[in-house]
C-alpha cells in the first residue's frame, strides 16, 4: 500500500514538472516569438540614378529606422546602421552614378549598409515608404547628390536619364564589385607592457616589427583600408584595441603575438579564435561597457538578445574559416604547433561583431624561432603567408556573395 501510494504521489509529482516544462517552453516561444515580430528582415536592394544624383532602395519586410555613422565627407565612404534589421549572408554589388559600390552585412544590432563614392557627394534626404500602392514591403529610401557638377567620376558610355528615376530601380546583375575591406592589425603589448622575454629582446618589439610589415604589404595590394592599434612603443589597454576594431567598422581584427613556454626547447606559430566558454564573457563585457555598437541596440530585450547571439554566431563563424586559411597559409613557410588552431578568451577576441584571431607567430624564448622572428627575410615571407590568407579569404567571400 505505501509502495503504491509512494507511486502514485512520484507519478503526480512527474505529470506536475511535465506540465510545468511545457508551460515554461510555451511561454519562452510565445516570448521569442513576439521578440521576432520586432525584427525586419532585408529583402533586397535597388539602385538608380545618374552622376547628379544616385538613390538607393533597401526593401524590408518590417520598419526600422537608421543611423548615420560616416556621412562619408572624410573618406568617400558612407556607413549607416539599421537598427534591428537581419541581413543574413552579405550581400554586394556595383553601384550606379554617385555610389561606386555598395554592401550590407550582419553586425551587433542590426544590418550595416556600406557605400563607396564614386567621387565627392552628401546624404541628401532618406526615408521610409510603408507598403502602399499595391507594394507589400517597407522600403528605406537613400538620395546621395555630386557635391558639384563634374567631382564624381563616372562611366564613359552616355547615360540618358528617364523622366522619373524611380523607372531606374533595376536589380543588379553584374558579379559584386567589392568595397576595400577595412583589417585591423594589433602589435600586441607595447610601451610599459614588454611581453614575454627573449634571448635578444622583448616580445613587444617583435610584434610591432611584424604589424608594420603586414600593413605595409596590405597597403601595397590596394585592396584594403589598414589600421593600426599601435605604431610606436607605446601602451594600449585592452579593450581600448578592441573599440579601435568596432569603431573603423573592422572586417577581420588580427593581434600578433610572440609566445613563451617555461620550456625553450618548444617553437612553433599557432593560431587562436574565440573559446565557447568566452562568448558568454563577451556578453557581459559588451553590456558593461558603452561600446561603440551599443548605441544601434534598441526596443525590446528578447530583440536584443536575438540579434546579439545572431551576430555572435556569425562572427565566431568567419573567425574559424578565417584561422583554418591562416593555418593553411602558414604551413611551410613557418614552423607550427602540432595543434595550431587553438580557442581562448583572450580580451582582444571578445568584439560580438568583428572577425578576430590571435597569431602567437613563434616562441621568442627559443633561439630558432626567436632569430626568425627577428629576421627581417623571415618576418616578411610569414607576414607575405598572413597577407595571402587574407587575401583567399575575401576573395571566397566576394565569390560566394556574388552567387
Amino acid at each position: 500500500m505505501l509502495g503504491r501510494l509512494k507511486g502514485a504521489v512520484m507519478n503526480g509529482r512527474g505529470r506536475m514538472i511535465a506540465a510545468s516544462c511545457a508551460v515554461a517552453v510555451g511561454l519562452a516561444a510565445f516570448a521569442v516569438g513576439h521578440a521576432a515580430t520586432e525584427t525586419a528582415g532585408l529583402i533586397k536592394v535597388r539602385m538608380g540614378g545618374d552622376s547628379a544624383e544616385t538613390r538607393l532602395v533597401i526593401e524590408l519586410d518590417g520598419a526600422t529606422s537608421a543611423k548615420i555613422v560616416s556621412d562619408g565627407s572624410a573618406d568617400r565612404r558612407v556607413v549607416v546602421m539599421l537598427p534591428n534589421v537581419i541581413a543574413g549572408q552579405t550581400q554586394q554589388g556595383a553601384g550606379r552614378g554617385v555610389v561606386r559600390a555598395w554592401v550590407v552585412d550582419q553586425v551587433q544590432g542590426g544590418a550595416r549598409l556600406q557605400l563607396e563614392l564614386a567621387g565627392d557627394a552628401r546624404l541628401k534626404r532618406r526615408f521610409l515608404l510603408p507598403p502602399a500602392d499595391g507594394v507589400a514591403n517597407y522600403r528605406y529610401v537613400i538620395d546621395v547628390a555630386a557635391a558639384a557638377p563634374g567631382a564624381v567620376v563616372t562611366s564613359t558610355k552616355a547615360v540618358t536619364p528617364p523622366a522619373q528615376i524611380r523607372t531606374q530601380f533595376l536589380p543588379v546583375k553584374k558579379p559584386a564589385l567589392p568595397l576595400k575591406k577595412v583589417v585591423v592589425i594589433d602589435a600586441g603589448h607595447g610601451g610599459r607592457d614588454v611581453g614575454a622575454q627573449g634571448a635578444n629582446g622583448v616580445e613587444k618589439d617583435v610584434n610591432l616589427a611584424a604589424a608594420l610589415t603586414l600593413a605595409e604589404q596590405l597597403n601595397r595590394t590596394g585592396r584594403y583600408k589598414v589600421v593600426m592599434t599601435r605604431t610606436s612603443d607605446v601602451y594600449v589597454p585592452l579593450e581600448d584595441r578592441v573599440r579601435v576594431a568596432q569603431r573603423a567598422g573592422a572586417d577581420l581584427f588580427i593581434s600578433l603575438h610572440s609566445d613563451s613556454a617555461p620550456e625553450t626547447n618548444l617553437k612553433g606559430a599557432s593560431v587562436y579564435t574565440l573559446s565557447d566558454k568566452a562568448s558568454a564573457r563577451a556578453t557581459k563585457f559588451v553590456s558593461r561597457d558603452d561600446w561603440f555598437m551599443k548605441a544601434s541596440l534598441s526596443g525590446d530585450q528578447g530583440v536584443r538578445d536575438i540579434l546579439f547571439d545572431l551576430t555572435q554566431r556569425a562572427t565566431r563563424n568567419r573567425s574559424a574559416v578565417f584561422a583554418q586559411t591562416l593555418v593553411a597559409n602558414i604551413e611551410g613557410k613557418a614552423p607550427m604547433l602540432r595543434r595550431s588552431h587553438r580557442d581562448a578568451g583572450f580580451m582582444v577576441l571578445l568584439a560580438p561583431d568583428v572577425p578576430a584571431v590571435l597569431l602567437e607567430m613563434g616562441f621568442v624564448n627559443n633561439p630558432e624561432d626567436e632569430a626568425r622572428l627577428r629576421d627581417p627575410a623571415a618576418r616578411a615571407r610569414l607576414m607575405r603567408a598572413v597577407t595571402n590568407a587574407i587575401d583567399a579569404h575575401f576573395g571566397e567571400q566576394v565569390k560566394l556573395a556574388s552567387r
